[in-house]
Order: C-alpha cells, then sequence, then structure tokens
C-alpha cells in the first residue's frame, strides 16, 4: 500500500497499523455559536482587573463635576508620584491604568496645542508638567496597559454643540494617539449636555447624542492609529457600560447586545446593559466600572470611607465573577498620590483574594461526564481541571445538556466554585446547577444562569469530596474549559 492511499485511508476515517483495522471517528471541534469575541476582547476578559485613575482639576476644587469656569491655576500637586500609582496597581492584580485626561470640565492633563486650559497654564512644574506623559510612562515601566479618558462633553468650550467642537475633540485624540501610545482602551461616557460655563455662555445646551458625535467617523480615525483599540461607552463597540456605578453585573451577564438601538446617554437601557442579550449580534461585554470611595475624584472628607477589603472583594465576584471585567477607580489625592487609606485596601483584597481563590482543590481530579464529544480525549472532561485554558470538554452535536462529575483527591470544605466557558467559540450555556455530595445524596448547591468568561459562586460552606456540575440548557453542544474548587 502506497503512503497516498494509506493518507486517504485515514481521511476516509480508516487507519492502517501493524495489517490491523481499526476505526478512527474524525469530529470536528464545535461550530462557533455567533458573535464571537475579537482578539483584543479575549485579552480584555482574561485581565479581570483594571484601575481607574480620575485626577483632575476637580481634585483641587472638591467637585465631582467642574463647571468649566475654574482657573487653570488651581492644579497644583505636591509631589504628583505616577510610579507609586502604577507599582501599588501592579502589585495588587491590575492590568490597566486608564487616566482621566479630560473631565467634562475641559482641562487637560497634557500640554494641548488646541486649548489654552490645560496642565501647560497650571503652576504644576511651573508649566512644564505632562500628567498623562507621566502615566503613561509608569504604565510601561511596571507592565501595565494604559488607556485614556476624554470626556465628549466640554462645559468650558464656546463651540460646544457645533461642529467646530468635534473638530476640537478629534484633534485632541490625535495628540494623545500619537503621543503617548500605545493605549489599549478609549473610554467615553454617556454624560453629554447640560448646562456650563461655554465661554462665558453659561447657559445649557443640549445636543442629539445619537448624531452629533457622529462617532463611527471617531472611531474609525481612532482605529486608523490604535487598530486593537477598545472602546468603552454605553454601546460599546469594544465593551459595554455595566448600566450601574455600584460594582454589580447582572446574575444573567450575556456578552452579547444589539447596539443598533443603543447610545451613550440614552435612557431607560440599564437593565439591557447590566444583562446583556441571549440573541444579541454583536460580542460586547459589560464592564463594571466602580470608585474605591463614594465620589471618583478625592475628597478629603471621604478618607474613612474607604471600601474595606471584605467590600471589594464582595465586588469582585459580582463583577469578575460573573463573567465582567472590574474597573476600580482609585483617585490620587491633592499630592498627586493614592492616599494610605486606598492603598491598605487595595493590599487588603490581594490577601483576601490569595486566602480565598488562592489554592485551587480541583487541579487534576478525577472528572467524568455522561457525554463528551465522539468519546474522543479532545473533549475529554478532564480537560476541564488539566489548567489548561485552550482546552476544554464538550458534548456531542445533539445534546445540549450534561452533568460532569468531579471527584476531588480527598474531602474538604468549599466555599466557592468557578465555572469558564471557552468563549472563543461564543456563550452558550443558558442554565446550570451545581451539587455536592453529602449524606450520600446529590444536594443542589447553586444555580445560575449565564457563565461567559468566568462565573464564581459562592456557596454554603461544606465537607465534600464531589461535586457535580449539571449544564441544563445551552444555546449549542456546551463547551466547558475550566472548572475550579476552592
Amino acid at each position: 500500500m502506497t503512503f497516498t492511499k494509506q493518507a486517504s485511508i485515514l481521511l476516509a476515517g480508516i487507519f492502517v497499523s501493524n495489517g490491523l483495522f481499526a476505526q478512527v471517528k474524525r469530529i470536528a471541534p464545535p461550530a462557533p455559536v455567533y458573535p464571537l469575541p475579537s482578539a483584543a476582547q479575549v485579552t480584555w476578559h482574561e485581565m479581570e482587573m483594571n484601575a481607574f485613575v480620575h485626577f483632575n482639576i476637580n481634585t483641587f476644587t472638591d467637585k465631582e463635576w467642574g463647571y468649566g469656569d475654574e482657573s487653570p491655576a488651581l492644579f497644583n500637586p505636591s509631589s504628583t508620584d505616577a510610579n507609586q500609582w502604577a507599582r501599588t496597581l501592579k502589585g495588587t492584580g491590575f492590568k490597566t491604568l486608564i487616566l482621566t485626561c479630560k473631565h467634562h470640565d475641559g482641562f487637560c492633563l497634557w500640554p494641548s496645542k488646541y486649548t489654552e486650559r490645560s496642565i501647560k497654564n497650571s503652576p504644576y512644574k511651573n508649566g512644564k508638567g505632562d500628567i498623562v506623559r507621566e502615566a503613561s510612562d509608569a504604565a510601561k515601566k511596571y507592565g501595565l496597559k494604559f488607556g485614556i479618558y476624554l470626556s465628549p462633553w466640554d462645559r468650558n468650550r464656546a463651540d460646544y454643540g457645533t461642529p467646530a467642537y468635534i473638530t476640537y475633540y478629534r484633534n485632541q485624540l490625535k495628540e494623545l494617539f500619537t503621543k503617548y501610545g500605545p493605549v489599549f482602551e478609549m473610554w467615553f461616557d454617556g454624560a453629554n449636555g447640560g448646562d456650563g460655563y461655554y465661554g462665558g455662555a453659561k447657559e445649557k445646551r443640549t445636543i442629539n447624542g445619537a448624531a452629533y458625535y457622529d462617532w463611527p467617523t471617531t472611531l474609525n480615525l481612532v482605529k486608523k492609529m490604535e487598530p486593537n483599540i477598545i472602546f468603552f461607552s454605553d454601546a460599546g463597540p469594544g465593551v459595554r457600560w455595566v448600566g450601574n456605578e455600584n460594582g454589580i453585573a447582572g446574575k444573567t451577564n450575556w456578552n452579547t447586545i444589539s447596539t443598533d438601538t443603543i447610545y451613550a446617554g440614552k435612557a431607560g437601557i440599564e437593565s439591557l446593559l447590566s444583562t446583556g442579550a441571549e440573541d444579541g449580534d454583536k460580542w460586547v461585554p459589560a464592564e463594571v466600572d466602580v470608585s474605591i470611595r463614594p465620589g471618583w475624584f478625592y475628597h478629603a472628607k471621604e478618607d474613612a470611607l474607604v471600601k474595606t477589603p471584605e467590600q471589594l472583594f464582595e465586588i469582585y465576584l459580582s463583577s469578575v465573577g460573573r463573567g465582567s471585567t472590574l474597573l476600580l477607580n482609585i483617585p490620587p489625592d491633592r499630592t498627586g498620590q493614592f492616599h494610605r487609606n486606598d492603598v491598605k485596601a487595595l493590599y487588603g483584597l490581594k490577601a483576601l483574594l490569595k486566602k480565598e481563590l488562592g489554592h485551587n482543590l480541583a487541579v487534576n481530579a478525577t472528572v467524568t461526564a455522561d457525554n463528551y464529544r465522539g468519546k474522543l480525549k479532545q473533549f475529554s472532561p478532564a480537560n476541564i481541571t488539566d489548567g489548561n485554558k485552550e482546552t476544554y470538554w464538550a458534548t456531542d452535536n445533539e445534546t445540549r445538556a450534561g452533568n460532569i462529575e468531579i471527584k476531588l483527591a480527598k474531602s474538604a470544605t468549599i466555599k466557592y466554585i468557578m465555572l469558564q466557558e471557552y468563549i472563543k467559540l461564543g456563550q452558550r450555556v443558558k442554565s446550570f446547577t451545581v451539587a455536592i455530595w453529602k449524606d450520600n445524596a446529590w444536594q443542589t448547591a447553586a444555580e445560575g444562569t449565564t457563565i461567559g468568561h468566568k462565573r464564581i459562586l459562592k456557596i454554603e460552606p461544606v465537607e465534600t469530596s464531589r461535586i457535580k456540575l449539571s449544564i441544563t440548557d445551552s444555546k449549542a453542544s456546551p463547551v466547558i474549559s475550566n472548572v475550579e474548587v476552592f
């Protein structure tokens, strides 16, 4: 038999070896369930914890939203240390630093050539300072990605509401993306229009949020400079707002949503943003933004109101633990550094994460399933405990439900169970239950709807050596890449 003939028979499903014939199943991986995440979105999911840094003229006026008439002379931090920001974030598990380069009052943290309302007219470093440069360089030094927030609303500009302002906004984006890159994420929110200084007009201005900014043209401009940029807004298109600023993603949290009727600032869409849409036609996952303090900018009166490590851990469970990414704001104080109370809370969170979720009891545990695709090792249930994020358990095409049982090496007290789908093939699971073996019977410990990148279930502590995950409904054959037990 020639090699060519042998190869053709193998492709037909028959393998010849030592004169013996054996049937070899050739089964394709599960077909994708669209839409799918881009490579940049997969990276974003895996980062899990990113940081916002709200630092601007509001820090020195004790405001959350500046009116637009504040003098640049007020911006004068005594000992700004962006390295302290980045060092703290890196040391506590964060992956990105997103800076408020310009908030609604229009003051710019870099010496923009398009306005006098910037750091170049402040006392900081005698007008030679550039906080965007300092933050970008610090992020690079400590291995963090860098992001920018450039408010589309500007309560200072006389031309806000006219086409001329859109040109101004785009010119500033060109400055930021060409001088301070690479930029991983661009952040803009739905606060657009209202009362303001507006060059002395001191009036209320309204804009058509769906049309005024011509976002498609602006985003295309940015993508030419940074092709893999992640855009955040209510409607994405990279990641969406979660619909609240409390640190809570929906218990049902689809990464998919249809964006054709959503735009930044549209009223009444908070519930949809929280849950996403099972039949959404675009992959736009929710980013959970919340501040470590009651406010977004530093206020001395809030020094005793910094969230505790325990509160931050619960936020982690309701954001990362529901398939989203956490964006936690830490605002520098008037010295230009993170306050010691905030730093202490961040390191406390790191310690709690290690204590509660740092020792996976299911590493290489024995796993069985009532169905796995073609009975092939490639899709075996053992893949969910092998520590390889690129392997997974999958069922046959016609099987949209299934049970997998994990047997631990020995009995242990269980408090958390982590589930992950292989989202490169789409988000699939619609409902599931988790049971533990106790008193010679399976007892339901948790149940839920979506899984996505990661689902962390906090259960009543119970001693057991057996855990069963039951996928009860799925868009297509379920594809589970990882299960961990703590």
